[in-house]
């Protein structure tokens, strides 16, 4: 393979049902590096060689992989750590029925691991303290701003993220278009310009990327362990902070109303090792707590 626009295929035997899965996992919505079309999952990712598009495509078999850039083969060399191949979910052992049924009900239960930081990162810092909504269409307006076109024959709606360089020289009002604040704005450059350091968290065992990510202000437990999770794929990466997951995990395996993020912690203490596994699950397929009374009829509020 010669040339800026170099191209790779590889066949994967894998289990194809968590291309689709990995998709929903990873992606930002429809305008960042992951975007799923169909049966393919189509990605773009920056190696070490250059940039990436990947498309991957199940099979009855398992999966097909496709790669256009300069990064081509190490973007394949990096796709059965997206598809979970060193996850190892047969070591969250039920304790409780509800896991027991969760474990047979929720398909797919790998964990992906990306190897890669900055791409998570800016999208998660997003997220802080406002709603998801919000955070995805600020992401997407940066990405149409400051991101680059994917190689190879990409879909339209592909792109890179900003590169760190380009964040680590704008002004935090300069991020005011996007509708984010001076605060999230200020973490999104400081980290920036530590990138470099915080990209060397995808090589660190958990907690030390924790701490490294961590380091830089305006990185909590939240951010650095959704993180985590996603370029590690961290089976243990617990994510504290949430506005829904204590809520919905006293739910699920306490009954109760509500739940802060100790009373989460405790729940899943006998999970430890697995904890994030178990929050995926049950957020997958956990019982969804009822609604405080039950909805009024036309008949009811009419009185007829």
């Amino acid at each position: 393979m010669t040339g800026p626009e170099l191209s790779a295929h590889h066949h994967l035997g894998y289990e194809p049902k968590v291309v689709a899965r990995l998709g929903r996992m990873t992606s930002r919505g429809p305008c960042g590096p992951t975007l799923y079309d169909h049966s393919a999952l189509w990605r773009a990712v920056r190696t070490n060689a250059g940039p990436a598009t990947l498309r991957i495509t199940a099979t009855p078999e398992g999966a097909d992989v496709d790669a256009w850039g300069p990064g081509a083969q190490l973007g394949i060399d990096g796709v059965p750590d997206l598809l979970g191949v060193r996850d190892r979910p047969q070591d969250l052992v039920p304790r409780d029925d509800l896991i027991a049924r969760l474990v047979k009900q929720v398909p797919d239960r790998r964990l992906p691991r990306t190897n890669t930081v900055w791409e998570h990162l800016v999208p998660t810092i997003l997220g802080q303290k406002v709603p998801v909504t919000a955070a995805t269409t600020s992401w997407q307006a940066m990405v149409r701003t400051w991101g680059t076109p994917a190689p190879g024959p990409a879909p339209e709606r592909l792109r890179l993220g900003p590169e760190p360089d380009v964040l680590a020289t704008i002004a935090y009002y300069d991020l005011h278009r996007f509708d984010v604040e001076r605060k999230r704005a200020e973490v999104i450059i400081e980290a920036a310009r530590r990138a470099t350091r915080l990209e060397e968290a995808a090589a660190m065992a958990p907690d030390d990327a924790r701490r490294r990510l961590e380091a830089v202000r305006g990185i909590g437990p939240w951010t650095s362990s959704i993180v985590v999770q996603l370029a590690l794929g961290d089976p243990d990466s617990v994510i504290v902070g949430d506005y829904n997951l204590p809520n919905a995990v006293a739910w699920a395996m306490a009954g109760e109303r509500h739940g802060d993020d100790a009373r989460m912690l405790e729940l899943l203490e006998p999970y430890r090792g697995q904890r994030a596994r178990v929050q995926y699950l049950i957020m997958a397929g956990g019982p969804v707590r009822p609604r405080r009374g039950p909805k009024l009829s036309l008949t009811d509020l009419s009185g007829r």
